[in-house]
Order: C-alpha cells, then sequence, then structure tokens
C-alpha cells in the first residue's frame, strides 16, 4: 500500500485521514512504567527524576505516549495548522541513557547546560546517562525556565 504525507493528512487509495500523535497523554501509571524498567538503577534514577520534576513542577505525573513521563501540558498551533498537546517537561528512563525534555529554543537553555554536568544534547531533548552525573539544581533551573517558557508563547489569548 503506497501513503503519501500531504501536509499533515495521510492519503491511502484516496481516502484521507487526519495524522493522528502517538505521545499524547494516557491513563498508563507512571509507578507501573517505571516497575517496568529492566536496569534496577536506572529505576531507582526514574523514582528520583519523579520526585525532583513533581516538586518542581508541582503537576502531577502522566504518561505520554509508551515511554514519555509528562509534566503539565500546553496545547501548541503551527503555522501550517498541525496543532496538538505536548507536556511542558519530562522525562523517560530508555535503555541507552535518561531523556529529559525541555522546551526548544528556550533562551537560557545553552547556559543552563554548561553548569549541567556530563550530557549530550538534541533538539528537545538533554540525554544522561544517570541523575548523580548533573547537577539537580541546574536540573531544577532547566525544569522551571523551559514551564516559564512555553507558559508565554503558548499562553491562552
Amino acid at each position: 500500500m503506497k501513503i503519501k504525507v500531504v501536509i499533515g493528512l495521510f492519503v491511502s487509495k484516496g481516502v484521507k485521514r487526519m495524522y493522528e500523535l502517538k505521545t499524547k497523554e494516557t491513563d498508563n501509571s507512571v509507578i507501573e512504567f517505571i516497575e517496568l524498567v529492566d536496569s534496577p538503577k536506572k529505576r531507582e534514577d526514574a523514582y528520583r527524576l519523579l520526585d525532583i520534576f513533581t516538586e518542581t513542577t508541582g503537576f502531577e505525573a502522566k504518561m505520554w505516549g509508551p515511554s514519555i513521563i509528562g509534566f503539565g501540558s500546553y496545547h501548541y498551533k503551527y503555522d501550517s495548522g498541525h496543532e496538538g498537546d505536548a507536556p511542558l517537561v519530562g522525562f523517560s528512563p530508555r535503555k541507552a541513557k535518561i531523556s529529559l525534555y525541555f522546551a526548544p529554543g528556550e533562551p537560557k537553555r545553552e547556559e543552563l547546560l554548561k553548569q549541567f554536568g556530563k550530557h549530550t544534547t538534541g533538539k528537545a531533548c538533554v540525554y544522561v546517562n544517570k541523575v548523580a552525573d548533573i547537577d539537580v539544581d541546574v536540573l531544577k533551573a532547566l525544569i522551571n525556565e523551559s514551564i516559564s517558557f512555553l507558559q508565554k508563547i503558548y499562553q491562552k489569548k
């Protein structure tokens, strides 16, 4: 079957379907997800991050898709018309590294990351091996800056 993507629509055999986001909030249990993490050390770090993110954000942890633990949410709409919901911040205890999700383009991010500790970065993700490698106070600052930045951009008008 041939599928052609046209501005957020799937066209298959002449039938148009709206693109469905894979990463959306679910009712799955955060604790059950963490309990399924294979590595005991990574599981311990996931619980530590759960405490840090919950305390810092004031939001309840929710599962987003099958593997992202997110906090808070915002609704975005791009000029292209594509829109959806996403967590303000989050993390995922992946097999290789722990992914931390912050707002892409947040202006203070790069400066804070210089003081963060051992990590690598992607567009919206910061990857760490373990919580012991990072400065938790800088993590809290990254969380707060990301939330503030997204709420300012996507505030309800």
